[in-house]
This record gives structure tokens, sequence and C-alpha cells, in this order.
């Protein structure tokens, strides 16, 4: 199949181009999400539950880079999508140069702040006591590799602004892929341990990089001078202010985890915090499809709007939102019916489990069942919320799209919760998820529509 150009965004039916965006979308996030787990599980086996432990006090350092690359990526690739639209290809390719030279700066500062820290940092996240000496050999070997995450991040998004689904699929395939084969040659067959799982990652970063900017240099339409990357204050105060909102978006996750293991912690114990942890796991493959659609909608809205195609712009709203109703509510009808087989699978069932292990796992059997169906019960409605605040954010609407964005995770959620636990204890927990989605969905919808009127129909 011919892979999407640019001008095809502002040509072929909505309908069409939202299957091509959100199915690689999907699948490329569906990889990576059982690429987290499915290395766990090597790591434990091969290496040992030490070894998860070191790799967890790491992780959050190379996400944080990460995310630092897709914000710059997503902040970037709004204006790229509109500068396309807008048949404006000197902005493009000066956006685009100004990408690549934020991003290999702030990933060259994080790495040398990182490796001049090292022995400050690994006792900070956590890694004390034994978990140490692991966890900074595999810190330092990922390290040196998270600049190419970065910029493969990046570029990423710009590939999905570019209108090149399947090549941003492959790209996010190729990491994972990559780190489940080298786990298996270096940690098992060559029995590296901690410095097989750490080049495992590293390799899995670089081949993706290698692989994208093969993508810049013979596939797009993206090829920058060296005069492009000459840094524009105007460029990178509006990419930074648009990535801004993914990194807030990413901040109040962490502190939302944050909030939430302490809190259930103290109503009761290591078997709600484990609830809480299958939720969490079960969230982050149950909506892949539904944050498919969201990522695929992004260039298809900002392209249209910068070519002033505003009818294109209100059904790509319409249609992304109807598409990711029905698979939300999908995901919510098999959720709400097996909660506790869903359940099952994360829990061990080994007959050398201790009494006090059993127990746990009664207990958070009892439980899953009643929280599930509250933290999932507004699924069916989500997708207005989350596409709508993706919407301001593909038309360059910076403080809206973050207001939005930090609505339901942030500024609704953690009074509601705070507030639910003291008059319902464990059940209001729950319930405040429920209830900051119900919020954060109308008044999501409100402002959607406000802003549809005013811009999309008066125009």
């Amino acid at each position: 199949m011919a892979k999407l150009s640019p001008e095809v965004l502002g040509t072929e039916s909505i309908g069409k181009l939202l299957v091509k965006q959100a199915i690689p979308a999907s699948i490329g996030i569906l990889v990576m999400s059982l690429n987290v787990l499915v290395d766990s599980v090597f790591v434990g086996n091969w290496i040992g539950t030490t070894a998860i432990a070191a790799i967890n006090v790491v992780l959050p350092v190379s996400f944080f880079i990460g995310a630092l690359g897709m914000a710059v990526g997503i902040g970037g690739s709004s204006i790229v999508s509109r500068a396309l639209g807008a048949k404006d290809q000197e902005k493009a390719l000066y956006t685009f140069g100004n990408q690549i030279g934020l991003t290999l700066l702030i990933c060259t500062l994080m790495v040398a702040l990182g490796l001049g820290f090292v022995d400050t940092f690994i006792p900070a996240f956590g890694g004390k006591g034994a978990i140490y000496e692991p966890a900074k050999v595999y810190y330092q070997i990922v390290l040196y590799g998270v600049p190419f995450l970065g910029l493969a991040m990046m570029g990423n998004t710009v590939i999905r602004a570019e209108g090149k689904p399947k090549v941003a699929m492959v790209a996010m395939i190729i990491p994972s892929v990559t780190n489940l084969l080298s786990d298996y040659l270096f940690i098992y067959v060559f029995d590296w341990g901690m410095h097989g799982a750490a080049w495992a990652t590293t390799l899995g970063y670089l081949l993706c990089f290698l692989y994208i900017l093969y993508h810049f240099l013979t596939g797009s339409s993206l090829k920058p001078s060296l005069n492009h990357f000459r840094f524009k204050i105007d460029l990178l105060k509006e990419m930074g202010s648009l990535g801004f909102v993914t990194l807030s978006r990413q901040a109040t996750t962490s502190i939302n985890y944050l909030i939430l293991n302490t809190l259930l912690f103290t109503l009761g114990g290591e078997a709600l915090i484990a609830v809480y942890a299958i939720i969490g796991r079960t969230l982050m493959f149950a909506l892949f499809p539904v944050f498919g659609v969201t990522q695929g909608f992004l260039p298809i809205a900002g392209y249209n709007y910068g070519a002033q195609l505003f009818d294109r712009v209100k059904e790509s709203i319409v249609k992304a939102i109807g598409f990711a109703a029905v698979l939300a509510t999908l995901v919510f009808v098999l959720l709400f019916l097996f909660p506790t087989q869903i359940a099952e699978l994360f829990l061990s069932n080994r007959p050398d489990l201790s009494a006090e292990e059993l127990a746990i796992n009664t207990a958070v059997l009892e439980k899953v069942g009643t929280a599930m169906r509250w933290v999932f019960g507004a699924t069916p409605i989500i997708a207005l919320q989350l596409i709508g605040a993706a919407y301001f954010q593909a038309i360059g609407k910076v403080k809206p799209a973050l207001w939005l964005t930090l609505l339901r995770q942030g500024i609704l959620f953690i009074p509601t919760l705070y507030l639910m636990a003291a008059l319902n204890g464990e059940q209001g927990v729950w319930q405040s998820f429920f209830i900051a989605d119900v919020l954060a969905t109308m008044i999501t919808a409100y402002f959607l529509v406000k802003e549809v009127r005013k811009t999309l129909m008066s125009s």
C-alpha cells in the first residue's frame, strides 16, 4: 500500500485517514506495552527479583528524558502539521531543524548531569542496599543510549505529522522487538546479567533512532539545510508551550501514582496497592486503541486546520470521538463482565506460596471487581475528553490544551480523591476515578463545542 503524503491529509476521506493513522498508532502502543511486561518477566526469571527492582529505579530517568523528546516532538509537530497544511514548507523545515537542535541540546545536558551525579541520583531514586550496584550498572549503560531515545521519540511524532503512520508504527515496534531478542541473547545465552539487560535496552534505542534517521534521509519531505537548525525564538516558545502540555501530563501521572500508593497503603496495605497495580497495567493495555485514535487524530486535525479546511476539521472531531467511543465501550463491557478473571492473570498460583502471599491474593480477588468497575465506569464517554483536549493541542492553542489535559488527571481528580476517601474510605478512592472522568468530560464537551462554534462555524 502506498505511503501517506502530507497532502493526502487534506484530500482523502476522514474515515479512511483515521483508520490509516489509528491502527498503526494502536499497534505501536500495544507492542510497547507488551515490551514492558515481557521484559520484566525475562529479567526476573533470568537475573532475579533484585534486577527488576534495579530497573524500576532507573526507568523513571529514561522515561523522563524520552518524555522530553516527545514533548519537543509533539509541540513541534503541531506547528509542522499546520505549516504543511498552509503550504508553508519553509516554516515546517525551520520547525523540524529547531526540534532536532533542541532535543540534542536537552538530551546532552541531561546525560552529562546524570553521569556526573550518578552516586547521588541512584540512592535518591530508591537504589539502596542490594539494589544499588545492579541499578548503577544499568543506569550508566542505558544513559548512553538516552539521546537516541529522545531523538527517536521526537522524530516519531514528526513522521505522524507528515502523514506516514506506518513508518511511525515500525519505529515504535523496533526497540521493543530488539530489546526482547537481545534480552534472550545477552542475558540467557551470553550470561551478561545486568550488563546484558542494559545493552539490550540501549541497542533498541539505537536501532530505532537509525531507522528514523534513514526515513528522514530517504523518504521524508522534510530535509532541513544547515540554516534551518538556527534557533528561532518564536518557534522555540511555541514549541515549548505546546510540548509543556505533554510534560505536564507525565508529571501529573507520576504525582497521582505517589498519592494513590500512599493513600491505599494507609487504607488497606499491600493488597490495595496490588489492586491498583493490576488496574494500572490493565489500563495500559485496555485503552491502547482509544489512545491510538487520539494519536491518529492529531495530524489530521492540525493539517486541515492549517489548510483552513474547517469542514474536514469538524468531521475529524466527530468521527474520531465516534470511533474512539465505540472502542472504549467494547473495552468497558469486557472489563465490567470479567474483572476477576483479568486480575487472575497477574497473580501467581504456585503451590509454594506463603500464607501471607495467599492472603494478599485472596484479598485482591475480593476487591478488584468493584474497584475495576468504578475506575473504568466512565470509559464509554472518555473518548470525548481525550479527543477534545487533543484538538486544542492540534490547532496550537496551548492554554486550553494544557488546562483540559490536567483537568481529569489533576485539577478534578486529586481533590475528588481526598474528599471521597474521607467520606467513603476505600470505595471512595475508586469512586473518585468515575466522578473525575464524568466531570472532566462534561467540562471538555462544553469548551470543545464553544470553540468549534467560534472558530470552525464562523469562518
